[in-house]
């Protein structure tokens, strides 16, 4: 039987001087969903995020962005986790993904982290497990991997860019329901399709292996 999601997290740092940076853009599509399904978000100091509970197409779901850096987002999730005594199955995390261009979105069921520390702290905090969900939102590189860090978390994207990102987050209601109701192949298939998307259908991805997992792995007192 398919697990159905109960909480949907987004990754980001908090602060105005990352509001509009790449490596919020998790936090964005969840407070974008948020405001999409007026669910207010409000904030909760024992987890130490902004959570609401509220219907996404039928559904009862918690939508939840972490307070703290990136590099311990996984204190949240998984604070909240443990008090409901839910499975990572019935977790999805939202996050940047460097390895695909701005306008790509991708789903991920569990695997690696390729560098990404706020995918380190929730794994961490989930007694190691890495059996959640991952909603994959691309924001492009660089190209040279010491300038992730300014890249992410200081470089404010062109409106375009951040047009052709949001456009991308904008979920059909079929793939949304599909993702919530645990269908995850259904919801893959449907999402990779090559004619509505860039890169063609990726299972569980093998799409960042190589030199691309160096490039995403930066220093955790960035916020990375």
């Amino acid at each position: 039987m398919p697990t159905v999601l109960k909480l949907i997290a987004g990754l980001g740092n908090p602060g105005p001087q990352y509001a509009h940076t790449r490596h919020n853009v998790g936090a964005d599509w969840v407070r974008e969903l948020a405001r999409a399904f007026q669910i207010p978000l409000t904030l909760d100091t024992k987890f130490k995020a902004e959570i609401g509970r509220g219907s996404v197409l039928g559904r009862d779901v918690r939508l939840l962005i972490p307070v703290t850096y990136m590099n311990h987002s996984g204190d949240a999730i998984g604070a909240v986790a443990h008090f409901y005594k839910w499975s990572p199955e019935q977790i999805l995390v939202a996050h940047d993904e460097v390895a695909f261009a701005p306008g790509t979105v991708r789903l991920k069921n569990g695997g690696g982290e390729n560098g990404h520390n706020g995918l380190k702290s929730v794994r961490a905090r989930l007694a190691n497990q890495d059996g959640y969900n991952r909603l994959r939102i691309g924001v492009g590189h660089p190209g040279n991997k010491s300038q992730v860090n300014y890249y992410l978390t200081q470089q404010t994207p062109t409106q375009d860019e951040r047009a052709s990102v949001a456009a991308a987050g904008q979920l059909p209601d079929d793939i949304l329901r599909d993702m919530l109701a645990g269908n995850w192949q259904s919801a893959m298939t449907a999402l990779h399709t090559p004619e509505k998307h860039e890169a063609p259908s990726v299972a569980n991805d093998a799409v960042t292996t190589g030199p691309i997992d160096q490039q995403q792995n930066s220093g955790e007192s960035d916020g990375i």
